[in-house]
């Protein structure tokens, strides 16, 4: 107890330094026994992209197996407490605390603490965090990054609390289960907390205002800048909100001529041809030369604004890009306005490439130096998350749909509309969609951090040309990749 109250303090010390910064209220944890200042992403957050530092590293342990079971405790009914860590947005904090409370009411003895932030402020809290050996238990984890923590070591697998059921993925196809399997021995180090896709979420009301059509899902490039045009000079606003440029898009657009960001032993980059870079940022610079979308100087300025201050929310502009997931809260921002979901557009010609795949929207990993007891709390929380009824019911999906078959039948008909809508996209995307890359590489971050991003700003203020940047992204990121030879 002592030990959780050490590192409780200083947390606590930090967020309210964050809070009075903000000029907000704290977030308070209600049940357990504290939680954090809520704050939310939508340019930064991973289902829309994202940006965050490497990870430090840490011991690795086995797991060790616990008892099976939903609401199963401790095998020995001593108290336990344990620290739950996620990022997202409001509307994720809410449904989550609910479910950890739930869990505490039916196990009297697991006192449960938690923080969230925003995916930036995240990634940096737990950076800090694996330097000083002090990481939450039970982590939300992140596909881009998840390669680069095991090679850390800093995550524990979790196949012995499947094969002795406290993880139970009898309902959970293999499939789904990939993912989080990682390592020369594919071990499984996460478990999906949903599936997802990247997906254009558009506000019907402001398209039917401006005259212009729902696109259909196979809709084109050519097709979307007609589109955004249209939408531009008909409502006097941005036809599409911020982030086209995030580098989540571009490696989309890379898919979409049949290559992939890096190659596949993480040594390089995965395309060859540099027209891919050049095409991908005249396309963008020429839109926001024309005010169809933001600006890199607009996005900026905006800064690392949450779902409920993107334009997008504020009808500023009337598509906005995120992972399908996100609609709910989206949807909930957006007070209830009538919204649709739609695939990313794909390039010209007789049988383009989807470009879309299906990803796991985030995972639960419990970290390497948790000890026995925790880890065994925290392997029942991921088999509530992934097989409880009534969890799901709260969670309503806002994760992305459910990896469980049994959990997504009992959901299907109670969502609401624009759930459903992200559940038809998904059903849509698997019968058109592109193969899952593997995880990003070790120093993936560097590459998107200090190549891409200073770059793509350099292109996009007009101070340097986008072949130019091309070839200095390709010299750069290959001598970052190259330390994974």
């Amino acid at each position: 107890m002592m030990k959780v109250r050490r590192k409780l303090v200083p947390l606590l010390v930090v967020f309210s330094l964050l809070v009075a910064a903000c000029g907000s209220a704290a977030t308070p944890g209600t049940g357990g026994t504290g939680g954090s200042p809520a704050a939310t992403s939508a340019a930064a957050n991973p289902e829309t992209g994202a940006t965050g530092p490497e990870t430090t590293t840490g011991p690795a342990t086995e797991a060790s197996p616990g008892p099976s079971g939903q609401g199963g405790g401790t095998a020995s009914g001593q108290a336990v407490n344990m620290q739950v860590a996620w990022w997202g947005s409001q509307n994720r904090h809410d449904r989550t605390i609910k479910v950890l409370e739930m869990f505490m009411q039916k196990n009297p003895n697991v006192k449960l603490t938690w923080e969230f932030a925003a995916f930036n402020d995240y990634w940096t809290r737990l950076t800090t965090q694996a330097a000083g050996g002090n990481l939450p238990c039970l982590i939300q984890h992140d596909y881009q990054y998840i390669g680069d923590w095991v090679k850390r070591d800093l995550l524990m697998p979790l196949d012995e609390y499947v094969q002795n059921g406290t993880i139970d993925t009898k309902d959970v196809d293999e499939g789904y289960l990939q993912g989080g399997r990682l390592g020369p021995d594919n071990k499984l180090y996460a478990i999906s907390l949903g599936t997802n896709t990247q997906s254009l979420i558009v506000d019907t009301q402001m398209w039917q205002e401006a005259g212009v059509a729902l696109p259909k899902p196979e809709w084109t490039w050519k097709e979307f800048e007609q589109t955004i045009t249209q939408l531009h000079d008909k409502l006097g606003k941005y036809g599409m909100s911020t982030s086209m440029d995030d580098n989540q898009v571009f490696k989309l657009w890379v898919k979409q001529h049949g290559a992939t960001l890096y190659n596949k032993e993480g040594t390089a980059l995965g395309y060859e041809d540099d027209k891919i870079f050049v095409d991908f940022f005249n396309m963008l610079k020429g839109w926001m030369d024309k005010g169809v979308i933001p600006t890199r100087e607009f996005e900026v300025s905006q800064g690392d604004v949450g779902i409920e201050d993107n334009i997008f929310v504020r009808q500023e502009a009337p598509m906005m890009y995120a992972h399908s997931n996100q609609i709910v809260a989206v949807a909930s921002a957006a007070g209830g306005r009538e919204l649709a979901v739609f695939p990313f557009p794909k390039q010209e010609g007789a049988n383009p490439e989807p470009g879309n795949y299906l990803k796991p929207s985030q995972f639960w990993s419990i970290t390497a130096g948790c000890p026995k007891e925790q880890a065994d709390v925290a392997a029942q929380i991921i088999n509530v998350f992934t097989n409880d009824l009534e969890a799901n019911d709260v969670l309503a999906a806002e994760r992305g749909v459910p990896i469980s078959k049994a959990v997504q039948e009992h959901l299907k008909p109670k969502v609401d509309p624009a759930q459903q809508k992200a559940f038809e996209l998904l059903a849509y995307v698997e019968e058109h969609h592109s193969e899952l890359d593997a995880p990003d590489p070790p120093n993936s971050r560097q590459v998107i951090d200090e190549a891409y991003v200073p770059l793509m700003d350099q292109v996009l203020y007009g101070q340097m040309s986008p072949e130019d940047a091309a070839k200095q992204f390709r010299e750069q990121a290959n001598a970052l990749l190259s330390a994974n030879k």
